[in-house]
């Protein structure tokens, strides 16, 4: 199936979850999350939910990674460019929706995308093979082009692989991972 039908597919499936299901979800996806081979990595890249589009709640993943002492890293994004401004996420960190409710930094320590060594990515959908269907604004793909090469890519989706995304481009990038309420893929 091609990105355009999965975007409506999945966006539809999201629709139709209840709170309630969000939060069991999110929470098993965090419990896959402890079984990956990731943890002598120090920066870890965290999306904040959009929660009007019942994406995936990363607060139980955050509380994991702030018991193991991990720095973890949240980013504001600039629809004008495409670009993302990585910040590290501490107490006195400011979060503030923008104009398209997605919580980000109002601002503080930047860190450059060379130093992440795992970002967790927020997606619709995903193939067995990696690639994965986002919201269709490029945010991602041109972070994880910053990125290092060894840099982990995990994806996080409340649904199983399909078989295959038709219509792959040369530059999207591939996840590692993707951990789903019930399995943990590798790629």
């Amino acid at each position: 199936m091609n990105k355009t039908k999965l975007r409506t597919q999945y966006k539809a499936l999201r629709k139709n979850l209840s709170e309630v299901e969000i939060e069991e979800m999110s929470l098993a996806i965090a419990n896959g999350v402890l079984a990956l081979d990731i943890w002598d990595t120090t920066y870890f890249h965290v999306f904040l939910p959009i929660e009007e589009q019942k994406e995936v709640n990363t607060e139980f993943l955050l509380h994991l990674l702030s018991g193991k002492d991990k720095e973890i890293v949240i980013s504001k994004s600039d629809f004008t460019t495409r670009k993302m401004t990585h910040f590290l996420l501490t107490d006195n960190t400011k979060i503030k929706k923008n104009e398209y409710n997605i919580p980000e930094p109002v601002d503080g320590i930047e860190v450059p995308s060379s130093k992440i060594q795992v970002v967790f990515l927020p997606l619709l959908a995903f193939d067995t093979k990696g690639n994965r269907v986002g919201y269709g604004k490029g945010f991602y793909d041109q972070f994880l082009a910053e990125c290092l090469p060894e840099t982990i890519k995990i994806g996080l989706s409340f649904f199983e692989a399909e078989n295959a995304i038709t219509d792959v481009f040369e530059k999207d990038i591939r996840l590692d991972f993707c951990i789903t309420p019930k399995n943990c893929y590798r790629f």
